[in-house]
């Protein structure tokens, strides 16, 4: 083993705020990790692929996912404190908007091709969940864009490439035929499963420990019953 490549696929999605926690706790512990080198790979997930194009505000969204915006407060209480913990400021605030994500999915595709879809993953949360962006505009995706060298012909295209779209539901729906049903989840040299955002020091004893037999870890996460 000292001498292999430990792989971890990450699944998560971009409307996932525990998501964006568990990058960046995963990453505090590949900083940490002295031992075999690492690849990550990153794999697409819808938690509400039905979302409509028009997105959603804060309000009815967050009722409509916790029942209350009470409960909902709750959570986002939670989650602005585990942000700070990685460097993230959460901001839920007025203009933050719930879009569908297949659009931002479908150019992470073509940036995991070109070799900087962790750079753009990254780019987006930030959008999403810090400066509120609101990402189902096309002027907010060509900005983003912009940064990586990608124009708005190539960005059109790529949203707008139903072969694309194809792919990428594809890939979710392997992974959900594998039994991920909340995000994030990550699989370690295919066998040790991590889910949610759990803490770095899991993520290190994961990548000291693997073994033959499958184990699965749960944290916090996002999807439809939870976890």
């Amino acid at each position: 083993m000292k001498n292999d490549v430990i792989t971890i696929d990450v699944v998560s999605d971009i409307a996932c705020p525990w998501c964006y926690v568990g990058k960046r706790r995963m990453e505090a512990a590949l900083e940490q990790w002295k031992g075999a080198p690492v690849k990550v790979n990153w794999h697409p997930y819808q938690l509400d692929p039905a979302m409509q194009p028009e997105g959603m505000d804060r309000n009815t969204y967050l009722t409509s996912k916790f029942g209350s915006i009470d409960r909902a407060q709750e959570m986002t209480d939670q989650l602005t404190e585990a942000g700070k913990s990685v460097g993230i400021e959460f901001n839920f605030g007025d203009n933050w908007l719930a879009v569908n994500t297949l659009q931002m999915h479908k150019m992470l595709n073509v940036a995991r091709e070109e070799g900087f879809d962790k750079e753009m993953k990254e780019r987006f949360l930030a959008a999403y969940f810090e400066e509120t962006k609101h990402l189902n505009q096309s002027e907010e995706l060509y900005a983003i864009a912009k940064d990586f060298g990608w124009n708005t012909e190539k960005v059109d295209k790529i949203i707008n490439d139903e072969n694309l779209s194809e792919a990428v539901k594809a890939e979710i729906a392997h992974y959900q035929q594998r039994g991920v049903s909340g995000v994030p989840f990550f699989v370690i040299n295919d066998k040790y499963g991590i889910s949610g955002a759990q803490a770095s020091n899991v993520f290190l004893e994961a990548l000291q420990s693997i073994s033959t037999e499958s184990t699965e870890t749960q944290g916090s996460c996002c999807g439809p019953e939870g976890c």
